[in-house]
């Protein structure tokens, strides 16, 4: 089942006088229970694009259809609770608050929803087991390693149950080890809980643990590999 579907989608910015065309009539269509890696040279449009599928940036033109709602026709306020709600995002500088626990970080999507306090604590202790954080939870940031801050990221996506995760260079601040270890966690919730997971990189042996790898150069689709998920 298709959960993300990208018609045509273009996205220009403004460099002096110039427009420069940063993604350009995109196409692509991402079933559900999937891991996908996007791939690309420094200046490809592939950042850019893991941005307009999670509503961050708005294209200049094209739609972005998120379980069969059209991101671009979405007010702020709509787009808002989308990205709360259906949207996890793990970015490589983990954006973790600096001054929560680590318990504390991954309930606040939840609180920030509206959600009570239990539902949303004994929702955090959940997905940080999940993760392998349990011990960690008390921990502030600062008290955590690399890779141990990555996961509680990974975590604090996951704890609103979202349609999709979409990670910009999840393993590029992590030494090889933590990278691995990073790894096989989004590949467990792919295989195991049916997640969908969108990711950015530009290293070989991340691409290589995805179903399929989507290709990047000059704002447009280079190559893509189709799904590499076996039949059931």
């Amino acid at each position: 089942m298709t959960v993300l579907e990208v018609r045509r989608l273009c996205k220009d910015f403004a460099s002096g006088a110039a427009r420069v065309a940063a993604v350009r009539d995109v196409d692509l269509a991402i079933d559900r229970g999937a891991l996908v890696a996007i791939t690309g040279p420094s200046g490809s449009g592939k950042s850019t694009l893991l941005h307009l599928l999670g509503g961050i940036t708005r294209p200049t033109s094209g739609q972005v259809l998120l379980e069969g709602i059209d991101l671009v026709a979405l007010d702020d306020d709509a787009m808002t609770l989308v990205r709360r709600r259906r949207i996890g995002f793990v970015f490589q500088r983990y954006n973790l608050l600096p001054e929560l626990t680590l318990e504390e970080n991954v309930s606040l999507p939840l609180v920030l929803d509206g959600v009570a306090s239990a539902r949303a604590v004994a929702a955090a202790r959940e997905t940080l087991a999940a993760v392998g954080l349990s011990e960690r939870s008390g921990h502030r940031p600062d008290g955590l390693s690399g890779g141990e801050q990555q996961r509680g990221a990974i975590a604090r996506a996951l704890v609103t149950r979202p349609a999709i995760v979409l990670a910009d260079e999840p393993t590029g601040a992590l030494d090889s080890a933590n990278g691995e270890r990073v790894m096989r966690l989004l590949d467990e919730l792919v295989r195991r809980h049916g997640q969908t997971v969108v990711l950015v990189t530009h290293d070989p042996a991340v691409a290589a643990a995805a179903d399929r790898v989507i290709a990047m150069r000059d704002g447009m689709i280079e190559s893509d590999s189709g799904s590499r998920v076996a039949s059931p």
